[in-house]
């Protein structure tokens, strides 16, 4: 048999079609009819954001929405589904069409940490929805009020063991990254902390910037304009290297606390059976967004670190972190009924 060069295209061409399907398989990906891969996208898109607008989900979603409608050539829009800490949002995503026009901004708190924090959930993070890809981290920092009686990290354990009470720090919310990292450090430490949980952390870190509370754990995004005026005190960021933004501000582990790396990370999924095609271009496109020099430097702004990889390193990696996360908030006693 002789193999022209059209009919060797044909073969690759259906030998790459089979290793889709087969990829696409453990990633809840459907295959979809060549016509139909052709077309999309025909309309915009909508990208789905569990959280009101102004926190690092939705500046973040906005940077990828603008970037990743320019190579499709369809507007993706942000849609704003606040609630429940994401749950109704990526519910609303769930049980949308799998054809490629709703998306979801995943969100760590919401993805692997509520299945352990709601006694029930509308969604199965592994299960209801297809993996695109990773976006970034958004690095984590635990700042002080100037006039607090801690200056590092060390001061902070020292002294949280001798005040009645503990020391209180405040997050955005029960059962968020920034509140199980600081329940993680408490079970590392022995530090004597009380959570005081807010509805955002603009709140929180405005009560820190007054001295209502002494501690804030929250994202690098909100505390950089106060930690560069000092008006904040930075102790150490909860990610495995040093802040680009904030270069001066150590490490948890070169702080004194080994191997505490607590990041929190964004994302994008769509609903189960999303065809194989359809997932292949978003990821790929999405990669092209997150190494192209403009969008990285405009998500490093907001504190992300941007983090382009596979389908299916991303879904993997929301496994491990259900797994790690589930013994912390055990251990913490948090729960919502």
């Amino acid at each position: 048999m002789t193999v022209t060069p059209s009919s060797s295209r044909r073969i690759t061409r259906l030998r790459w079609l089979a290793a889709s399907a087969l990829a696409a398989a453990s990633l809840g990906i459907a295959p979809m009819p060549a016509a139909a891969q052709d077309a999309w996208p025909a309309r915009p898109i909508r990208l789905v954001v569990p959280f009101t607008p102004g926190g690092v989900t939705d500046t973040s979603a906005r940077v990828v929405a603008e970037f990743l409608g320019r190579r499709l050539g369809q507007q993706v829009i942000v849609d704003n589904k606040p609630g429940a800490s994401g749950n109704i949002g990526m519910a609303l995503v769930k049980d949308a069409p799998a054809d490629g026009y709703t998306l979801a901004l995943a969100f760590d708190g919401t993805m692997v940490i509520n299945p352990h924090v709601f006694a029930k959930l509308p969604f199965d993070t592994l299960k209801d929805f297809s993996s695109i890809g990773k976006i970034g981290n958004a690095t984590l920092i635990l700042v002080a009020n100037p006039n607090a009686p801690v200056k590092t990290l060390a001061d902070l354990i020292a002294v949280s063991k001798t005040t009645p009470g503990g020391l209180s720090f405040g997050t955005s919310g029960t059962g968020g990254t920034p509140h199980i990292a600081g329940e993680l450090l408490k079970m590392r430490t022995g530090a004597n902390l009380t959570h005081v949980p807010y509805k955002g952390g603009g709140q929180a870190l405005t009560d820190v910037v007054g001295g209502s509370i002494p501690l804030v754990y929250t994202a690098v995004a909100g505390a950089h304009g106060f930690v560069k005026n000092g008006k904040l005190n930075a102790l150490a960021v909860s990610s495995a290297r040093r802040s680009s933004s904030l270069p001066d501000v150590p490490t948890f582990a070169e702080a004194g606390v080994p191997d505490f790396v607590v990041d929190s990370w964004v994302g994008l999924l769509a609903p189960a059976g999303l065809p194989a095609a359809i997932a292949t271009r978003l990821n790929t496109e999405l990669n092209a967004v997150l190494n192209d020099a403009e969008a990285r430097e405009k998500l490093r702004t907001l504190g992300i670190e941007a983090t382009p990889g596979s389908a299916a390193q991303f879904r993997d990696e929301m496994a491990r972190d259900l797994a790690r996360y589930g013994p912390v908030v055990k251990a913490a006693g948090i729960k919502i009924d």
